[in-house]
């Protein structure tokens, strides 16, 4: 598929397309864009809590839980109670676009919300793609990755299981599923991965490229920061232990010990996105800080908050070294994004980075659990610049040849979606 621009297979059959998504477009943003730009007819369904801008028409839904003893009389229960309340919105939403005349080919939706649940009634001749993200699993995952914040107990591992009823019926229902790894495929049961296909989301390797030109302002334009100085980047949507935010921050005092005009930009939110809440009234970026901020130069410690994508692209453009740490987990886009950029990668040994980074050819790789170790290869890059230049060159080979959007998958992402929707 590699050059192709788009696929050929069923392009000249014209396709109407449902996306569901609470927060659409999601997953979904290069699919959707694509096959309208192609003139097929695309609906989405969202949550109408959803303020993204639409480029679709859509349809929104809302829904309610009905107030439940505190605690919960059934606690396993209130995962699947949520995604059930919104497969019933999701549903009478759908009989409204029936209703308007819209009955579309393919539905594709994401598992993990349960949206799908009930459109094989209102659209039984539909076929469906599920988007298969995650499987919660009780070892060998996320859930007992971290004895940090303790060994879940049994009751945990009860509710762990339980979530995986809403993926499970969703995808018995779905024709076929789609998974943008194949850890993230293989952390099924073995029985349901043939029903499973491998393909990422895609990133876009024209705008996500080395700019040498390019350079960071900061402090009210106190700091200018370009590509050969020394910073080191981390970004995460939110600043927690699921993303090593934790690790890093304990790695911090000997890397600006050791080296004095290094600069640190540190890239996302206060809240959490995945795994537990910090403790009341605390946030993990400021429990991890005040560990260590005794020990810091903080004037070169730059928190930026979320920023507009532009600016982060422009993060990793003056990166002299970009860390990124995850428990086995969902593998992030800024981690592709930062080997198409060309960064030196210093990433944690732990599947889902090691699926695509390999130690010393593309990118470099610690113990997750080794804060010394990460400083020390943080700082080896630092020292050496040049003993590490090849790297930037794999990473970006590596993200051309395996993850670029519309040479490799989008083709494979619409090959897939037109041989599902014509039965295959």
């Amino acid at each position: 598929m590699a050059g192709q621009r788009a696929p050929a297979l069923l392009r000249a059959i014209s396709m109407k397309i449902l996306f569901v998504h609470q927060n659409f477009p999601g997953q979904w943003i290069h699919l959707a864009r694509h096959y309208k730009q192609e003139g097929h007819e695309v609906v989405a369904i969202r949550d109408a809590a959803n303020e993204r801008q639409d480029f679709l028409p859509t349809a929104a839904y809302t829904f309610t839980l009905p107030k439940m003893p505190s605690p919960h009389p059934v606690p396993f229960a209130a995962h699947f109670e949520e995604r059930v309340a919104r497969a019933e919105a999701v549903g009478v939403a759908g009989l409204e676009l029936k209703k308007r005349g819209f009955e579309p080919d393919l539905i594709a939706g994401h598992g993990g919300w349960g949206e799908t649940l009930v459109l094989r009634e209102v659209w039984p001749k539909a076929r469906q793609i599920l988007y298969a993200e995650f499987c919660y699993r009780t070892s060998g995952a996320d859930t007992d990755f971290d004895p940090e914040f303790g060994r879940p107990s049994m009751r945990a591992h009860f509710n762990t299981a339980a979530k995986n009823a809403v993926m499970f019926t969703a995808l018995a229902y779905a024709d076929r599923g789609l998974a943008p790894t194949f850890w993230q495929r293989d952390g099924f049961p073995a029985h349901m991965r043939d029903h499973i296909e491998v393909i990422h989301d895609g990133i876009d390797t024209d705008l996500v490229r080395p700019a040498p030109d390019s350079h960071v302002t900061l402090n009210d334009g106190a700091v200018v920061l370009k590509p050969g100085d020394e910073v080191i980047t981390f970004v995460s949507r939110n600043l927690e232990p699921y993303r090593g935010y934790h690790i890093f921050m304990r790695a911090l005092p000997k890397i600006l010990a050791e080296r004095p005009k290094a600069r640190v930009i540190i890239v996302g939110g206060d809240g959490v996105s995945y795994g537990r809440a910090a403790p009341e009234g605390q946030s993990w970026k400021d429990i991890f800080l005040n560990e260590v901020k005794d020990r810091l130069d903080l004037s070169r410690v730059h928190f930026v908050g979320r920023i507009p994508y532009s600016t982060y692209l422009n993060v990793l453009h003056v990166s002299a070294v970009h860390v990124y740490l995850t428990y086995p987990f969902v593998l992030s886009w800024s981690m592709l994004e930062s080997m198409a950029a060309g960064c030196i990668v210093v990433g944690s040994r732990t599947p889902p980075v090691q699926e695509v980074i390999e130690h010393g050819r593309n990118g470099l790789l610690v113990d997750f659990f080794d804060p010394d170790g990460l400083a020390n290869m943080v700082t080896s890059v630092l020292k050496r610049p040049a003993k590490y230049r090849h790297l930037r060159h794999a990473a970006r080979e590596t993200a051309v040849k395996r993850y670029d959007l519309k040479t490799v998958c989008l083709p494979q992402l619409c090959q897939f979606f037109e041989k599902t929707a014509a039965g295959g």
